[in-house]
């Protein structure tokens, strides 16, 4: 326990010394395209999925970030049965559908995409980096470098997402996520990919709606229900789930 929170710790202290102007130019980004009236897409295919979850709805969160979830290739705890890893191993593989999921969200060359992975190598993740950058969009990856560096990109272009994206946030965390080695196990343990992708995300939607009160357009937020003035907080966030609504049906 006390391995992972020192190499945690460290990999914390590192993504904020080197990605913060990074994390900064992603808001500017993302402040533009809410701010005119635009969405943020995020999407993750499996454990890449938390962070664009944690955009929104959520406690502190901004309306204008508009998570895309795919629920096969997003819901893998089954293993087996419906949506499992069988599933999953096969479909995030596959050319084309990530066309196919961004072409479901009509999408506006004013609006941002923040794309979460690991390892930035894979085919839907990469169809819609490279969608994005046909459309005009300002295209956000948040990645491992040390992991995608070395592995090879399994689409048909040969490119991986941190060479694609406009913005690189690279979270730095090791090649294949594990950080803690114990005696008796060949492999290494405790993942710190979602730990940094989390963090990376929060801060970006930190700075987001600094940016926006700063240039006179403060943004919807989600407040939390489970306090003493749930009336008015309900009330507040319906008002949010109002406007995320027509920026959606307006297209």
């Amino acid at each position: 326990m006390i391995e992972y929170f020192r190499v945690s710790k460290g990999l914390l202290e590192q993504l904020q010394e080197t990605q913060q102007a990074a994390i900064g130019k992603a808001a500017d980004h993302c402040a533009k395209s809410i701010g005119a009236g635009k969405l943020v897409h995020l999407f993750g295919t499996g454990h890449g999925s938390f962070p664009a979850l944690e955009a929104f709805p959520r406690s502190g969160s901004l309306v204008g970030f508009h998570p895309i979830a795919e629920l096969p290739i997003t819901l893998l705890h089954h293993v087996y049965g419906d949506m499992g890893v069988p599933q999953y191993r096969f479909l995030h593989r596959q050319e084309g559908y990530g066309r196919a999921i961004l072409e479901g969200h009509r999408l506006d060359p004013a609006d941002t995409l923040v794309l979460f992975s690991h390892s930035g190598i894979n085919p839907v993740v990469l169809d819609m980096a490279l969608m994005a950058k046909e459309k005009g969009m300002a295209l956000v990856g948040v990645t491992s470098r040390p992991h995608s560096e070395v592995t090879a990109s399994r689409h048909s272009s040969g490119k991986k997402l941190y060479e694609v994206a406009d913005v690189v946030i690279d979270t730095g965390a090791p090649l294949g996520d594990a950080c803690v080695r114990l005696d008796g196990l060949d492999d290494p343990v405790a993942a710190v990919s979602s730990m940094l992708v989390m963090t990376v995300v929060d801060a970006m939607i930190a700075e987001t709606a600094r940016i926006l009160v700063e240039r006179g357009t403060p943004p919807h937020v989600e407040v939390n229900l489970n306090l003493p003035r749930e009336g008015s907080a309900r009330a507040q966030n319906d008002a949010g789930y109002a406007e995320l609504w027509r920026r959606i049906a307006s297209r």
